[in-house]
């Protein structure tokens, strides 16, 4: 089993079925759940309550250093300016993929005095995030 470093693993923007590097990306966070449903009943060995996995979602934050002629931050531009989505994937060192359509709920520029211009952006995955294992 190898490890890796975050530093490899980029998200991507797709733009007509082709990826754009998200350019000045530095953090990323995937972040999955799913709702639970109460199964417990009065046949229920125990005192133990039972659950179900109901309803999952996902989503991405990532921030970054702005770069302002990358074309990967200028299709989130234009998505968020037109309240579309936007087709986003995380790749690993591996090939592997974690891809799916999400809509843009947060897209900030932090502008500090004495530091680089940076973003942050908060994707909110829309329907089901696709695992496709790498080559």
């Amino acid at each position: 089993m190898s490890k890796m470093t975050g530093m490899k693993c980029k998200v991507y923007i797709e733009d007509s079925a082709t990826g754009k590097i998200l350019a000045g990306q530095r953090n990323a966070t995937l972040s999955r759940s799913a709702e639970t449903i109460d199964a417990t009943s009065k046949d229920t060995a125990g005192f133990w309550k039972e659950s179900l996995a109901g309803f999952k979602e996902w989503s991405i934050d990532c921030d970054g250093a702005y770069i302002e002629s990358d074309v990967a931050y200028g299709l989130l531009e234009k998505a968020f300016i037109n309240s579309e989505n936007v087709v986003v994937y995380i790749e690993l060192p591996s090939g592997t993929k974690y891809r799916g359509e999400t809509t843009i709920t947060d897209f900030s520029l932090e502008f500090p005095y004495d530091d680089l211009v940076t973003y942050s952006i908060s994707l909110q995955g829309s329907g089901a995030l696709e695992v496709k294992a790498g080559a």
